[in-house]
């Protein structure tokens, strides 16, 4: 079997919320090239509304041709982070990529949001970032690649993505100002960057969110994995950057998006915090209750 010269060959990729979803596509697209992953999520046991655990997502990417090390890691428990950036750098030597992808979601306005739900979205969104990038930090500068990649929205001040879940989007809004924060801080040394999809993501949360139905509506995960990948592919100076999949894929010279659409030709719903069709999100999720 030939050595695998991917460019993520026998790199490092910490990623959090790696059992299923956007997370565990990241971590498929890098094992392709011989990347080691560290599966840092929450999921050890089967959940029948939740397909997917640490362990059968390292069985996917060790067949995709990665090395997988799975950690239970709630991004909550500082603890548990460190233990898994500690696991990370004895197997494998160091921390190369930081995909901050674990994220909590409750799109529910001030007076109907939950006290708990608050903390959770705080915790996971803006805090599980920050502590999770901060463990990190000290093995990345040590890397040639050194890329902490946020799944955040651009900072769009627009009064109207506050104004119907107030808390779930100052919680995202948190990843992205890490991104503004720790690019600068780590400027030569670590590219970060944001990443946020154009048109809504076909994952089990979606299907939560959105009803039966919806996945007409979505896009196949792989439009991220493919968009982060070219991210990884940038030197650190590409730092500071808050991209929209379809955007970075168009200018790697992709022009047939019905590849990554769940049923090709159907209309897809714009995604959150971008204002090209700002009001066809909120008639949608209005009539979605």
């Amino acid at each position: 079997m030939l050595p695998n010269t991917g460019r993520l060959a026998g790199c490092t990729v910490f990623i959090t919320g790696a059992s299923r979803g956007i997370g565990k596509a990241i971590a498929l697209k890098a094992a392709k090239d011989g990347a080691n992953i560290v599966i840092a999520a929450k999921t050890t046991h089967t959940n029948p509304k939740l397909p997917g655990t640490i362990f059968t997502a390292a069985e996917e990417i060790e067949a995709a041709g990665g090395k997988a090390l799975p950690c239970a890691v709630d991004v909550r428990d500082e603890e548990q982070i460190s233990d898994a950036v500690k696991k990370a750098v004895e197997r494998f030597g160091g921390i190369d990529v930081l995909v901050n992808n674990a994220s909590a979601i409750s799109l529910t306005s001030t007076l109907e949001t939950p006290t708990k739900r608050v903390d959770l979205m705080m915790n996971v969104n803006t805090r599980g970032t920050f502590l999770t990038s901060k463990a990190c930090i000290p093995y990345l500068k040590k890397s040639k690649i050194a890329h902490i990649l946020n799944l955040s929205p651009p900072l769009n001040l627009n009064p109207m993505w506050f104004k119907q879940h107030c808390a779930y989007t100052i919680a995202k809004y948190g990843m992205s100002m890490c991104v503004l924060g720790m690019a600068e801080e780590f400027k030569g040394e670590i590219a970060v960057n944001a990443l946020w999809p154009k048109t809504a993501i076909h994952t089990a949360a979606m299907d939560m969110l959105g009803g039966s139905g919806i996945e007409s509506q979505c896009r196949k995960v792989d439009i991220i994995a493919d968009a982060a990948y070219s991210i990884f592919k940038k030197p650190k100076s590409f730092t500071g950057n808050f991209l929209v999949d379809e955007n970075i894929l168009r200018e790697e010279g992709i022009s047939n998006f019905d590849i990554y659409a769940i049923k090709p030709g159907h209309p897809l719903l714009p995604d959150f915090f971008l204002d090209e069709h700002p009001d066809t999100i909120v008639k949608k999720v209005e009539s979605r209750g």
